[in-house]
């Protein structure tokens, strides 16, 4: 039987065989080979870290159609399948040996089972394309947060998007030398009719933690597809449990405080709650809006931004609220547009502040305004999940210490969701402890367009992580409990909330009050407010948030507006203690600590 260089030096050109032997790793060099057997390409293209090679993928997107030019220089223009426009969280699945220990509301598949059904849709998947190989690096090269990553896709969309998101990994995977530790992606986007995946009922995401390694079959949308994003954070949950650091989905930013300092927060959103607004709130500035990987380094906490890039919903991004992104988007640059409405080579997306063309093409095909689709639903100009892709690098409030190798100092950690009746505006944890129970594995959120299901459910989602845990709830828990143990005075926990309303159902708060919460939880940070203490944690003064309305949005801030907003409201915040203890009293992991908090904050809330 052939070894695994034979079926590489047989099936590659000598350039590209050469290009990937010298990364001498054995089990790189059967994974590639496996899948050549499996998926029996045309040809096979190895992508390492010179401009050249990334210049050929972007030609290749174009070639094959699965990217288009827009007028202005470096934009490109992507749809996926009509059915294929969010994360298909019915179809994503881990693969577990028998015996195997994971949450019941966490989907997974018997790893043979799951296996064979993945070989039958790979099979013979890439006849007439090229297959690419990529190598890509989560978090800063060079560092003690990086993690090699292999990535095998014939969509050359899915390549190019990773460049974008990714730093190039080539030259980092090369201090794998032999060794094993490094992640592996497997994408096919299928049979295609109309340029896009066909097979939907073939759609397939499986996660392999045991052995690092992720499948895409039969889909496009990047979500699914881009294999480094959500995918592997399933990985590095797992991975970071097992050594002691924290994997998070969370942003990464620099607050700005008074002369000149900078805080840096993480903090933790369901998808659509404001987690990207957060990060590119305006005078501040940016290292990531989505994952972060946290340590523990020489006594404090650290943390990087996973990725280079962002894979951010474009729905109401305009030149008001996201100034930033939005001049990044309308500036020559490298951007790649998806599922949004396209007429006379420019993109247009729903809340963009303008009146939008009454027809052009977008995911549905040819569009104009009041089709319905075959539900009767209207189909709009734009997609509500429609995305774009560009580099941190395009962004005018980027930080300077995006790429530092030793990653910034957590000043503050936030978790937010979308909650109408409930949480306040801000409000900081009375302790670590209470942070991570009562505010971090308590959020709540309405589901919104971008996962595949009905909108506007209230559902539960621990950490904002709750479709990415490859461990039990109780074992995340204590993880992230126990990562402040030997840190003498771990970062400050805050909840936000920028979706209360009144009893009329209007929203108490403006898009861009969100400015405000943030400075003050950097002034609280470094010991400049004072706060009120209540029985779920501190809110800050009235006289404080009138000094950063003014002073910040050039905004009265009226004591009526601090009042509906900051009271605490007793009855509701009981009520979400009961849901979220149900959930865990169904757990038998579940930390006897986490009932012993809700206990002690519903005893202050009982007595207030």
């Amino acid at each position: 039987m052939a070894n695994a260089k034979d079926i590489l030096k047989k099936n590659m050109s000598q350039q590209n065989y050469d290009k990937l032997v010298v990364l001498d790793n054995e089990k790189l060099f059967n994974f590639v080979a496996d899948a050549i057997k499996l998926t029996n390409p045309a040809s096979v293209f190895v992508c390492t870290d010179k401009p050249e090679d990334m210049q050929y993928i972007r030609e290749l997107a174009i070639k094959t159609g699965e990217e288009k030019k827009l007028k202005t220089k470096g934009h490109t223009y992507h749809f996926d399948g009509y059915s294929d426009q969010g994360r298909d969280k019915s179809v994503t699945k881990y693969l577990l040996t028998k015996g195997s220990k994971l949450e019941p509301v966490l989907s997974h598949v018997e790893k043979s089972e799951g296996l064979n059904e993945l070989n039958s849709f790979f099979k013979d998947s890439m006849v007439g394309r090229e297959m690419i190989v990529c190598f890509f690096c989560l978090g800063p090269t060079n560092s003690e947060f990086s993690i090699s990553c292999a990535q095998i896709t014939d969509s050359p969309y899915v390549a190019h998007s990773e460049s974008i998101l990714y730093r190039w990994g080539y030259e980092q995977f090369k201090k794998v030398g032999t060794g094993s530790n490094f992640f592996r992606f497997m994408h096919t986007e299928g049979e295609l009719e109309g340029g896009v995946s066909k097979n939907k009922e073939k759609r397939r995401i499986y996660i392999d933690v045991e052995d690092d390694i992720v499948y895409s079959v039969n889909t496009q949308y990047a979500g699914n597809t881009v294999g480094l994003k959500k995918l592997a954070l399933r990985l590095t949950i797992n991975k970071a449990s097992k050594e002691g650091w924290l994997a998070e989905h969370m942003f990464v930013m620099g607050a700005h405080g008074p002369n000149g300092r900078i805080t840096y927060f993480t903090g933790a959103f369901p998808s659509a709650c404001g987690k990207t607004s957060t990060a590119m709130i305006s005078g501040q500035t940016i290292i990531g809006d989505d994952i972060a990987y946290l340590r523990k380094i020489d006594g404090k906490i650290k943390c990087v931004n996973v990725e280079k890039g962002v894979f951010g919903i474009i729905q109401d991004v305009n030149p008001d609220n996201d100034p930033a992104i939005y001049k990044a988007l309308t500036d020559p640059g490298e951007v790649i547009f998806s599922n949004v409405l396209i007429k006379d080579g420019k993109p247009y997306w729903l809340g963009m502040g303008q009146e939008l063309p009454k027809d052009g093409v977008n995911h549905s095909g040819q569009w104009q305004a009041g089709n319905k689709d075959a539900n009767g639903d209207e189909i709009t100009a734009s997609h509500k999940n429609a995305r774009y892709t560009l580099n941190i690098s395009e962004l005018a409030n980027r930080d300077p210490r995006i790429d530092d190798s030793e990653g910034v100092e957590v000043g503050g950690i936030i978790y937010g969701g979308r909650d109408s009746d409930t949480w306040v505006p801000i409000e900081q944890a009375l302790n670590w402890t209470e942070g991570i129970i009562s505010k971090g594995a308590s959020i709540e959120s309405e589901t919104t367009a971008a996962t595949l299901g009905k909108e506007g459910v209230r559902t539960f989602n621990i950490m904002a992580n709750m479709d990415f845990l490859p461990l039990p709830m109780g074992k995340y828990i204590q993880n992230n409990l126990d990562f402040a143990n030997d840190i003498e005075n771990p970062a400050p926990i805050f909840s936000v909330n920028y979706f209360l309303r009144n009893k009329e159902g209007k929203y108490l708060n403006g898009i861009l009050d969100k400015k405000v919460w943030i400075l003050w939880a950097e002034l609280r940070v470094n010991g400049d407010v004072d706060a009120i203490k209540t029985p779920t944690g501190w809110i800050p003064k009235y006289e404080d948030l009138v000094k950063l309305f003014n002073n910040n949005l050039k905004k009265d801030y009226t004591k009526e507006s601090y009042e509906q907003q900051f009271t605490t409201r007793i009855q509701e915040q009981l009520a979400k203690i009961d849901r979220i203890e149900k959930i865990y009293e169904e757990n038998a992991d579940t930390p006897k600590l986490v009932f012993k908090t809700f206990n002690a904050i519903k005893a202050r809330l009982k007595d207030a």
